[in-house]
């Protein structure tokens, strides 16, 4: 197991990603981020409070549940139903910016596409993801990476934060 990423990587990852977002999206009043459980959600509110701090207002920010909407669930050993939750501004119209962990090989971002249809239609939706590792199966790609790690398919991607885990890192690691 190898440390990728050290807590000073992830923060300045966190500041890049946030204002990439801000230039993309000339009105940053229409921004809304939703983070996918369980880490991309901490994510979210992380790029939240650093974009707010830059656009000087605040940046709506949820959490939006994929699980049902996985195509694996028959393969994967049950977990939880988390919470979504949709800022009051909603989704509609507005530039919304999903927010994962790892992105892999895309079916996640493509259940959390699925989820997204349901609760309303945004103006665009865009991506940001906090490590790239490739491997993709789906044609899924991130508007914003904070760093693209290649792997083999052999390797897993961990991402440690504070909130959770007690620590910020990023770890690879041989299956």
């Amino acid at each position: 197991m190898s440390v990728a990423l050290h807590a000073p990587d992830i923060s300045r990852a966190l500041i890049r990603i946030s204002h990439e977002i801000l230039e993309a999206n000339s009105d940053s009043s229409q921004i809304t981020l939703l983070g996918i459980p369980t880490r991309g959600a901490h994510l979210a509110l992380r790029i939240a409070a650093i974009m707010g701090e830059i656009a000087a207002h605040q940046i709506p920010v949820g959490m939006l549940d994929i699980t049902m909407h996985r195509d694996d669930l028959r393969m994967r050993a049950p977990r939880a139903i988390m919470p979504t939750t949709i800022p009051p501004e909603g989704v509609d119209g507005r530039e919304l910016i999903l927010v994962d962990d790892v992105l892999f090989s895309g079916r996640t971002i493509r259940a959390a596409l699925d989820a997204v249809g349901e609760i309303g239609r945004p103006h665009t939706v865009q991506l940001a993801v906090l490590v790239d590792r490739g491997h993709r199966e789906l044609p899924i790609r991130a508007d914003f990476v904070g760093k693209n790690l290649p792997t083999s398919i052999s390797q897993s991607v961990k991402l440690h934060l504070t909130e959770l885990d007690g620590v910020d890192e990023v770890l690879i690691e041989e299956i």
